[in-house]
């Protein structure tokens, strides 16, 4: 079995994203190279988002600016996210903000506000200050984009919202990608 140390830098998600950045920089010479090019660079957000199931439209979960905080922060709790889409009343796929359990300690608890009577488009984290991704946005950069913002969920807009990608999805994906590699490994020592 062939281990590989790569060494921790700074937090967990910069040691993982160093990590990466050594795997598809530094690859062994001849393995696989008869296979396509595979790894992070080249699986898109698309096809995290398919083995999510939300590759059809309309998969992720939402609320609208007129909605109570109390009502989105139960749909949060109750589906185990972290986030919500928002977005304005009457539009089905055009995204006012994004709702995340950090707005609502940021501004409704820690200011002793009632989240019965605030509004979501009073705390959200509006449309221009949203960091996104498109489908065809490779893993890897979605991973740059999100350590370096300190962001932990992503809506993919192409043109309109088709879906949000979280911080775990990208991990998985990682994860994923460098057992596969780690098999390849073996497989290429063996001979």
């Amino acid at each position: 079995m062939l281990f590989i140390c790569v060494p921790y830098l700074g937090s967990t998600m910069q040691g993982l994203l160093q990590t990466v950045r050594f795997w598809t920089t530094k690859r062994p010479q001849g393995l696989n190279s008869a296979r396509p090019e595979t790894g992070l660079r080249n699986t898109t957000v698309a096809e995290v988002l398919s083995t999510k199931g939300q590759d059809k439209a309309g998969s992720w979960l939402w609320c609208r600016t007129d909605d109570t905080v109390y009502d989105a922060v139960k749909q949060i709790a109750q589906n185990n996210v972290g986030s919500l889409v928002v977005l304005k009343p009457g539009e089905q796929h055009h995204i006012a903000g994004i709702l995340t359990e950090r707005d609502y300690l940021r501004k409704v608890i820690m200011q002793d506000r009632s989240s019965i009577y605030t509004k979501v488009g009073e705390i959200m984290t509006n449309k221009d200050k949203l960091v996104t991704v498109t489908s065809d946005t490779s893993i890897l950069h979605a991973m740059q984009l999100m350590t370096e913002n300190q962001i932990r969920h992503a809506p993919v807009i192409d043109g309109k919202i088709i879906g949000m990608i979280s911080i775990v999805d990208v991990v998985k994906a990682v994860v994923e990608q460098q057992h596969e590699e780690l098999k390849r490994l073996n497989e290429f020592i063996r001979g």
